[in-house]
């Protein structure tokens, strides 16, 4: 099975000294050896993960538990700092996203629970449909392995590209691209820029959430994935092994699933994150790593 190291330029060098200085890059286990009645975690800064955390600590704050949030920008970090105990648990990934860097870094941080799933779809501001895309196109797809391959896959259900055969799309990269009859260029960009280059690209990867910030519907997309295609794209909350089964981790989790949560998903860019509280993260891995 093919695997992708992450690239070291996804985290700038600004945030690396940032993190270096918060202690986030070292390895004091501080959330393992802490008060037990505290509760750190590390979450990035965006709403569908700073605002339910803000909601989930008033609730655990209530029934007398310390909650410490850090709010970063990284995406590469918040992983190591739940493997060396730094945190008790971070909230910024999808699934497809924590397997693949754990299993390249060799970390011991899984699925605590699940948050919000986050589908995609192929967009653009200068075509309205996927068969108006000219020859040579410019698309923009993101650049994480872990989605990567995912807008290959995407297009390829449309007929406009040919990939390996029975491999996982979360393995799929553009090495895999057996026929690209119409000649389309592909621009990797970070993730969290992908709605930013839409103008200057004929279409782009974007995530029903960057979409919807930019007054994009999944109504409106070229192309958009299935529910049963999306399942390794749920994001959560991960923790070290065993976490979930702790005090701490039973806390966090009733915290982030209450009604109050659910209201604030319910009501941001009108319900356009499903939340799926009722799925075995567990079941689900085994059905789409394979």
């Amino acid at each position: 099975m093919q695997r992708r190291t992450f690239l070291a330029g996804a985290l700038g060098l600004g945030a690396f000294a940032s993190l270096t200085a918060c202690g986030l890059t070292g390895g004091a286990s501080t959330a393992a050896t802490g008060n037990n009645k505290t509760i750190k975690l590390i979450v990035t800064e965006s709403a569908p993960t700073q605002e339910p955390t803000k909601i989930a600590q008033k609730i655990l704050e209530s029934q007398g538990w310390k909650v410490e949030a850090k709010y970063v920008t990284d995406i590469v970090q918040p992983n190591f700092a739940v493997a060396n105990g730094e945190f008790d648990a971070n909230y910024f990934q999808h699934a497809a996203y924590l397997e693949q860097f754990t299993t390249d870094k060799n970390l011991e941080v899984e699925t605590a629970f699940y948050m919000y799933g986050s589908p995609a779809g192929v967009y653009s501001a200068k075509h309205k449909k996927i068969g108006d895309l000219p020859e040579g196109a410019k698309i923009a797809i993101p650049v994480d392995p872990s989605n990567n391959g995912r807008a290959l896959a995407l297009l390829q259900t449309a007929g406009l590209l040919k990939l390996t055969e029975g491999k996982n799309l979360i393995h799929l990269s553009q090495a895999d691209i057996l026929d690209n009859p119409r000649k389309f260029n592909f621009v990797e960009v970070d993730q969290q820029s992908l709605s930013k280059t839409l103008p200057d690209v004929d279409a782009g990867f974007l995530f029903v959430r960057l979409g919807a910030e930019i007054g994009l519907n999944p109504e409106d997309a070229l192309l958009f994935e299935k529910e049963e295609d999306a399942l390794p794209f749920i994001n959560l909350v991960a923790a070290k092994p065993g976490f979930s089964a702790t005090e701490k981790g039973k806390a966090l989790e009733a915290a982030y699933h209450s009604d109050e949560v659910r209201e604030w998903f319910e009501g941001y860019l009108n319900g356009a994150l499903p939340t799926p509280w009722d799925r075995d993260p567990a079941a689900d891995l085994k059905a789409w790593n394979v």
